[in-house]
Formats: C-alpha cells, sequence, structure tokens
C-alpha cells in the first residue's frame, strides 16, 4: 500500500493500537498491524493451512514466480479491510455511527474470507467437486462460515457471538442478494461486495497476483481508498474515477484470459483434476469436504500424496501426477471465442461434441482421449457491466448520487463485456491432429465456418 497508509499519524490506527499489535513485514502492503483478536484466530492450525494453499493453484508451474499462498492474501485483505473502514470512519465516522466493533467484524471478515478455500485454488471447488458430489451444492464461502465457528469452539476464543455472526454474514455478501435490508449495509461490501463487486479481496489479489507474476498493474486501488464516500447505505465513488474503476475490472479480465486461464495452466488443471477423481475413492478425498474438523487437514500436498502412495489402486492419479512432473501434458489442438450471436443460447461443449464430430476416415477416437475447457472471461457480472451498479458523486460538496453510462465517458470502451473461449486437447500426442480436425468439423457443423485463429501444434510442424 502507498506510504500515506502506512504513516505513523494514519487514523487507521492508534498508537495505543499498535502497541498491543504485533506486525508482519507484506511485499506489497508493506508493515501489516495483526491486533490481539485476529491473531488469536492467525495462530491456530486451520488458520496456518492457508500457507499451504497456494493462491494461484496451479499457475506456478506456467508462471514460476506465482507462489504466493492464500495465507499472505488473507493477511493482506485484512489489512485493507481495516484501512477502508478506517477511512469511512475518519471522514463520515460521526454521521454513520461507526463504532470499534464495526471496524473489528470488517478486518475479521477480511482476514478469515478465505479460510474456507480448498486445494488448487477455485479448481477444486469448480472442476472437480461437481463430478463428485451428485449435484449438491458446495462453496468455499459457506465452509469458511463453517470453519469460523468450528476455530472459536475448537481455541476457546472469546468473540461476541452477534459478532461472530456479521463476520459470516460480510464473507456470505457476495453470494446474498444487494437489497438486504441490514443496518449499516455498506460495511458488507467492502470484503465480498456482492452489489457491484469493488471490494477489498480484488483490490489485494490484483496486486498481489500481478506482482508474482511479473506483470504489470496499472490500477492503483489507493485512489478509490482514497476518496470513496457511503451515501444512502452504499459507497460510492468520485465519477472522476470512472475510469480507474473500469480498469479494475478490465484488469482481473486481463488476469484471468493470461493468467488464470492460460492454456497450459488449464491443461494441467485438467490432468490434475482426472488424477483427484481417480484417486478419491482410495484417499477419500470427497468425504473430507462437509465437516470442518476433516476439512482444514486438506490442503495441495495431497499431490504429493498421490506421487509418493505405493497403493496400486493409486497407479493412474499417480502416472497423471508423473506426467504433469514431467511435462508431458494434455496437448492443446485449438480454441475458438463464441460468436456473439450465439452466446445467448450456448452451451457448454463435450468431449463428446468432439467425438461426435470426427469424419469417418479418421483414427477412431473416444471421450476419454479428449478434454475440454469452456472458459468465461467477464467483469464479473456475466453480459452485463458491473459499472451499471455503482454510484458516483460529484464531490465532496454534492449530496446526490448518481449512475454513469459508458457512453458518458468514452466512445472507445467496449459495448460487450463477456468472452467464452472454448479449449480442446488432446490427452494423448498421438491422437493431436485427429482431435484437432474433429473440432474443426464440429466448428463447421456449427458456425458454417472454422471459428478458430491458430494452427495445430501438428499442422504447424508439417508447414516448417
Amino acid at each position: 500500500m502507498g506510504a500515506s497508509m502506512n504513516d505513523e499519524s494514519s487514523s487507521f490506527y492508534t498508537w495505543h493500537g499498535r502497541r498491543l499489535s504485533k506486525h508482519v513485514h507484506d511485499n506489497v502492503h508493506g508493515n501489516i498491524y495483526l491486533d490481539p483478536l485476529s491473531l488469536k484466530f492467525i495462530d491456530t492450525e486451520q488458520f496456518q493451512r492457508l500457507r499451504d494453499l497456494k493462491q494461484l493453484g496451479l499457475s506456478h508451474l506456467v508462471y514460476p514466480g506465482a507462489v504466493h499462498s492464500r495465507f499472505e492474501h488473507s493477511l493482506g485483505v485484512y489489512w485493507l479491510a481495516g484501512a477502508a473502514v478506517n477511512t469511512i470512519k475518519a471522514y463520515q465516522g460521526s454521521e454513520l455511527e461507526i463504532d470499534h466493533s464495526d471496524i473489528q467484524t470488517v478486518k475479521l471478515a477480511g482476514l478469515l474470507h478465505d479460510v474456507g478455500h480448498g486445494p488448487f485454488s477455485h479448481v477444486f471447488e469448480r472442476e472437480f467437486l461437481p463430478h463428485v458430489l451428485n449435484g449438491s451444492q458446495w462453496s468455499h464461502e459457506d465452509m469458511s462460515a463453517k470453519m469460523i465457528d468450528y476455530i472459536v469452539d475448537e481455541h476457546n476464543i472469546e468473540i461476541d457471538s452477534e459478532n461472530l455472526k456479521r463476520v459470516k454474514e460480510m464473507i456470505l455478501a457476495s453470494n446474498a442478494s444487494h437489497k438486504s435490508t441490514k443496518e449499516k449495509q455498506f460495511l458488507y461490501d467492502i470484503v465480498a461486495n456482492g452489489r457491484n463487486g469493488i471490494d477489498v479481496d480484488k483490490f489485494d489479489y490484483i496486486t498481489r497476483d500481478s506482482r508474482a507474476c511479473g506483470l504489470g498493474c496499472n490500477f492503483q486501488f489507493e485512489r478509490l481508498m482514497e476518496t470513496m464516500r457511503v451515501m444512502g447505505d452504499e459507497i460510492c465513488y468520485r465519477a472522476k474515477d470512472y475510469l480507474t474503476i473500469h480498469k479494475l475490472f478490465t484488469t482481473r479480465a486481463d488476469l484471468h484470459r493470461t493468467v488464470y486461464t492460460h492454456a497450459k495452466v488449464k491443461a494441467i488443471e485438467l490432468m490434475v483434476v482426472d488424477a483427484l477423481l481417480e484417486a478419491n475413492n482410495c484417499l477419500g478425498i470427497s468425504s473430507s469436504i462437509q465437516q470442518p474438523e476433516d476439512y482444514w487437514k486438506l490442503d495441495d500436498s495431497i499431490i504429493k500424496t498421490i506421487l509418493t502412495d505405493p497403493r496400486k489402486e493409486l497407479k493412474e492419479a499417480r502416472d497423471l501426477i508423473l506426467r504433469v512432473r514431467r511435462r508431458d501434458i494434455y496437448q492443446f489442438c485449438n480454441e475458438i471465442s463464441i460468436p456473439k450471436d450465439k452466446l445467448e443460447h450456448f452451451k457448454d461443449i463435450t468431449p463428446r461434441d468432439i467425438v461426435c464430430s470426427q469424419k469417418a476416415d479418421s483414427v477412431t477416437l473416444k471421450e476419454e482421449d479428449v478434454a475440454v475447457c469452456n472458459v468465461k472471461i467477464d467483469l464479473t457480472r456475466g453480459k452485463n457491466n458491473p459499472l451499471e451498479r455503482i454510484n458516483f458523486f460529484k464531490d465532496y460538496d454534492c449530496h446526490e448520487k448518481f449512475p454513469i453510462r459508458d457512453e458518458s465517458i468514452s466512445q472507445m470502451l467496449p459495448t460487450f463485456n463477456q468472452d467464452m473461449i472454448v479449449r480442446v486437447y488432446s490427452k494423448k500426442p498421438e491422437l493431436v491432429e485427429a482431435v484437432s480436425d474433429a473440432f474443426e468439423n464440429y466448428q463447421l457443423k456449427m458456425f458454417g465456418m472454422k471459428a478458430q485463429v491458430h494452427a495445430t501444434p501438428e499442422k504447424k510442424k508439417r508447414r516448417r
């Protein structure tokens, strides 16, 4: 964070408060001061588990520097959550009646918002669990709420029950309706903003992930943190910061495209998910996700367990992990961006779709030979523009809030806010050309043309 947020004269933390705190040095925000109650949560095996969960899952196998953990991200969100609520208090504390309890609950929500995350970032929740849960719902936010209760009970942490309830509600706020009638609703938008998507969670991970991957980040969250204002129980921003907010969402989308859903990252994720599915019965992975007393023992080390466990039941899973280690990954065949006029009724493309499109004289493909990744990239609200849900103010003497439309700012801003990219992979190197041809044939059947831009790896090689 900028120097102004770590200045000794800052209103974020009093001198007395800092004397009671411990501090750690973070490579993004500088010194982070940890208050006594937060330390009681941090110094538990359940929270320390976050050290063993890489923030970007398997992206470090493509971006070697991306080895930062959920632990440091959680400390960063804790710090920014405290900075945000203290900034609001400094300027509007008396009119909004922000008290110490409000500050503490917001900070704890920032600290604990990811304590329920599974291995390999979102891959575990979005790619592995749907195959084994038979339609039942599971989310890391819900598990975070359960884990917080478990930590409090297991370690006899003294915390007001109403404050504890509010902490959990703040973590779950991204899934809640923006029409919530909770008192001081603006506090629930700081960590996980279900209203419009602007929150300190994004501020931290966009900055931290960009730095770890060696990418430039031209989004400066400090500007928004210093100038936000609560109007009508929601956080509003100056009209002149419209493009800064737009940059927040486009930077996030760029990270999804270039890092989180990088073609090779997705290939590795597909292999690890296949390995987890192969190992699930033997290791009972999915049986540990319901109760926090079992779940906290699950982390990224499951890969090492699969790799080193000699049981024959794990051979298929072990072979897949060995292939990842030896860089014998599923082979990228090609990708397409679904045309805008097809998105409304688009259904995920499956390996079966590709196999059924192979030519009669082609090598006979099986569904298990093909992997398909359907990647949706948006600005957080699907086809909708998240900025339409944000209210602005003209200046600090103005007491009126209002929305702003893109065309009022610039004619160069995009008119469409979502991409759907479909990538197809061959699980066996010798089948790359057959899978690629089947994918091309699928495009001809569905769109009447080849929508892909790239030549396939094998065809590139032949033309050299």
